[in-house]
């Protein structure tokens, strides 16, 4: 599978080919086929160091193509002045995921917010909830919180088959901002997770961890993973976990194939 950076020269460059036709410096004949017009040669004669979205504002067929794009916004008018805002440095797709990207940092910001600000309970329910929500608990969802006095240690544990044979252990601490984990609480989680025989579990937490965690989390026989406020987040936001979809946007583009 491609990752978004993968795709972003093929979508730049179908951007392109779509700005420069609506232009008329390009002609499409047929599928996959772009011939330059006589209009387009002149163009590019005029500019041969490189041609930008901006400079397509010389073609008549282009601002037009813009003016009624705007006009059906009831925000906003445009005009050749915005052709050249820093704004259409970027494609339209890139604008999108750009402005989707700023909205789910604003999200992952507050969701960790919230949580520090909530009761430790709180906290450690809502972990156990991302790792179900991540799939592992088995197809039951068999995960609990065992956190509190006496927790030794751990604050929640996951079956990863119907009979628990197969357990992730979880620890969870909801710390402020610069108050980093260090490596006598990873040590102190290892410690716990050899009392009760288990060799694998996920410490949380909404601060950091110190460079001396790290170290020690991979340098033990348990395997360990450590996630941080910010990874947090972010893993709430891509399993819906304390958050919900507000609107769904549809991009869509020209389906070759009907016109074969």
């Amino acid at each position: 599978m491609l990752n978004s950076r993968q795709l972003k020269i093929p979508n730049r460059i179908g951007w392109a080919l779509s700005a420069l036709t609506v232009a008329e410096a390009l002609n499409r004949p047929s599928r996959a086929v772009y011939e330059i017009t006589e209009w387009g040669k002149d163009f590019l004669a005029r500019h041969p160091g490189g041609v930008t979205e901006p400079m397509l504002a010389e073609s008549a067929a282009y601002r037009l193509a813009r003016l009624k794009s705007e006009g059906q916004r009831s925000d906003t008018v445009a005009s050749v002045e915005a052709l050249g805002s820093p704004e259409t440095a970027l494609t339209p797709h890139e604008q999108i995921e750009a402005g989707i990207q700023r909205l789910e940092d604003e999200v992952v910001t507050e969701l960790i917010k919230r949580l520090r600000a909530g009761e430790p309970d709180f906290f450690e329910d809502a972990v156990v909830r991302l790792m179900l929500a991540m799939g592992y608990g088995a197809s039951e969802n068999r995960g609990r919180r065992i956190g509190g006095t006496g927790d030794g240690g751990v604050g929640g544990v996951i079956d990863q088959d119907p009979l628990g044979l197969d357990r992730v252990y979880l620890q969870a601490k909801r710390y402020a901002e610069g108050n980093n984990v260090g490596r006598e609480a990873i040590q102190a989680f290892v410690g716990a997770l050899q009392d009760v025989g288990a060799s694998k579990g996920v410490f949380i937490t909404t601060s950091q961890f110190t460079t001396g965690a790290k170290t020690y989390a991979d340098a033990v026989p348990s395997r360990v993973i450590l996630i941080d406020g910010a990874r947090l987040g972010r893993l709430m936001v891509t399993y819906r976990v304390g958050v919900q979809v507000r609107e769904t946007y549809h991009a869509v583009e020209l389906d070759e194939d009907f016109f074969e």
